[in-house]
This record gives C-alpha cells, sequence and structure tokens, in this order.
C-alpha cells in the first residue's frame, strides 16, 4: 500500500501527530505546500480549525489533488475548542471527486493555554496506532 502524509499547521500541533502517522507507515510526513505527485492508496492529511473552518490553504491544497492519482483521504487534526474538521473536509473532498475514509483521528490541541501539552504522548502514541490500523488495512 502507497501512503503519502500531508498537513497544514500554525501552532506546530498538527505537525507532531503529522510525525507520528509518518513513522508508523514508514514515510516523510510533508507540509501540504508540497503537492502529491505520485500516485497513493492512503493521503494522510492533518488540519485543524481556523476561524470555525479549514484554512483556505487546506481547501485550495484538497481542490488540487488529482483525483486519479489519491485512492482516498484519512483526516486527522487536533483542535483546542472545536471537534473534527471532518465534515469541512469532506465537502472540499467531494467537490475534488477524492473519496474520505469515514475513520479519523483526533485529539485535543493546545491553543492559548487551553489543553497544555496536548497532543502529548499519549495522544501521538494514539496516532501512531490509528495510523498502523489503517495501513493494516
Amino acid at each position: 500500500m502507497k501512503i503519502a502524509v500531508r498537513y497544514y499547521t500554525k501552532t506546530g500541533n498538527t505537525e507532531r501527530l503529522a510525525e507520528a502517522i509518518a513513522n508508523a507507515v514508514g514515510v516523510e510526513a510533508l507540509p501540504i505546500s508540497i503537492p502529491v505527485m505520485e500516485t497513493v492508496d492512503v493521503l494522510f492529511l492533518g488540519n485543524s480549525y481556523y476561524a470555525f473552518s479549514i484554512d483556505p490553504e487546506v481547501r485550495d491544497f484538497i481542490r488540487s489533488l488529482d483525483k486519479d492519482k489519491v485512492g482516498k483521504i484519512v483526516n486527522f487534526g487536533s483542535a483546542a475548542m472545536l471537534n473534527s474538521t471532518y465534515k469541512k473536509v469532506k465537502a472540499e473532498a467531494d467537490k475534488a471527486g477524492v473519496p474520505m475514509d469515514k475513520r479519523e483521528f483526533h485529539c485535543k490541541g493546545e491553543f492559548k493555554g487551553i489543553h497544555k501539552g496536548r497532543p502529548n504522548a499519549d495522544d501521538l502514541k494514539a496516532a501512531a496506532a490509528f495510523a498502523r490500523k489503517i495501513k493494516e488495512g
């Protein structure tokens, strides 16, 4: 199974999750500024809420995906205040014609002192276990 990991972060929280996921599946975590050029079965896409939505850069990245090169997107991320970005990412993936896996990883993220230290070591371990489970099918 061919896997890629891309992420968008402003605080570093999502990057830490991306690194844990990438290490678990044996690939490199890259920012969304680096396009997915190769054909992949699974694209782990890390993001978070910014002003109650996904960042426009994430939206543009999803829209730029070649539906013939990405088998499916697996969403992951963290947030201090809101829950999963799944519905927002899926709406953009649907427009791009790229399927979304129903499974995702989400945990609390530190923001301005809220949820201090998150994602923590347990969160990173859980993200890695989640990624291995996806890779195993």
